[in-house]
């Protein structure tokens, strides 16, 4: 089967400047449809850089190469047309704050209806009834009336919704979630993880999932993809990683991560701080896969 994401020997670096530096190297990882696929690592490892690929979105001034593709198609090639095409219908990302994301002076009703209009096509009232749809998908009982309102208006969790019902809008296959749950509360973060659980399987979409914390990986991720210094260090079942990691650099994520169980381990932390890429030894082995 043809995965719907592909990502292969994906290298990207910052040539000018600086900030000149390389953030990732040879990144392999794929997504099937229908699939929950982890991305896994500490701050600055590599997950969003190698998430936002998908869109083709780097950073400004980057080399990167390798092969990048969705649904078969190579988005390293497309041309800026192709790419808002790929980006409006095809793929689509929940961004990790949606504050940062939605124009805090326009109604709710105006910040979905103006990707239907402008990127599909919609006429105005299309495109309210199909808000009022994405709306009700994410869990919303009176979309008509939030259409009217301002972000400010909204918590942290209804905002994360109103993102998640925006990058639906296209009916993509492939949605990349990087860290969408980090800026709230337990009890929100569960609600918000059961809707992109929903509606993946729903739309039978493949599902790549940024994040920093092992549990929530483990609880709902197929597979997971273990990034350290912007190498691909471990891929492996989700249950099995979680039971046996290969790589000292996951078990030591697994032993610092905090626990509540009776008889718990103490936490052993890290030594040292995270590392870039350029810090990074180069004698840092292939993935490791069981």
């Amino acid at each position: 089967m043809t995965a719907l994401l592909r990502i292969e020997a994906l290298s990207v670096a910052l040539t000018s400047g600086t900030a000149a530096r390389p953030i990732l190297d040879r990144v392999s990882l794929h997504v099937d449809q229908g699939e929950t696929v982890g991305l896994v690592g500490e701050s600055g490892s590599g997950k969003s850089v190698t998430a936002r690929s998908a869109l083709g979105l780097f950073p400004a001034q980057a080399d990167r190469t390798g092969t990048v593709c969705v649904d078969g198609e190579d988005v390293l090639a497309m041309r800026p047309a192709e790419l808002r095409e790929h980006r409006s219908r095809r793929a689509a990302m929940v961004f990790q704050d949606p504050r940062a994301s939605i124009n805090p002076a326009r109604r709710i009703g105006d910040f979905l209806a103006e990707g239907l209009r402008t990127n599909l096509g919609h006429s105005a009232r299309a495109a309210r009834g199909r808000a009022e749809e994405l709306l009700e998908q994410v869990g919303f009982p009176r979309p008509a009336e939030l259409l009217r309102r301002y972000p400010h208006e909204l918590s942290g969790g209804m905002l994360q919704r109103v993102m998640i019902a925006g990058a639906l809008a296209g009916r993509p296959k492939l949605l990349l979630a990087d860290e969408p749950t980090t800026a709230l509360d337990v009890t929100t973060q569960a609600e918000v993880i059961a809707i992109l659980m929903a509606l993946r399987a729903e739309h039978d979409l493949g599902l790549l999932f940024v994040t920093h914390d092992l549990e929530l990986a483990a609880a709902i991720c197929d597979r997971v993809y273990v990034l350290y210094a912007g190498r691909v260090v471990e891929t492996q079942p989700a249950a099995a990683l979680f039971r046996r990691p290969l790589h000292p650099y996951t078990a030591g994520l697994l032993a610092s991560t905090p626990s509540l169980a009776p008889g718990a381990a103490p936490l052993q932390a890290i030594p040292g701080r995270p590392v870039g890429l350029d810090e990074a030894p180069d004698a840092l082995p292939r993935p490791l896969v069981e």
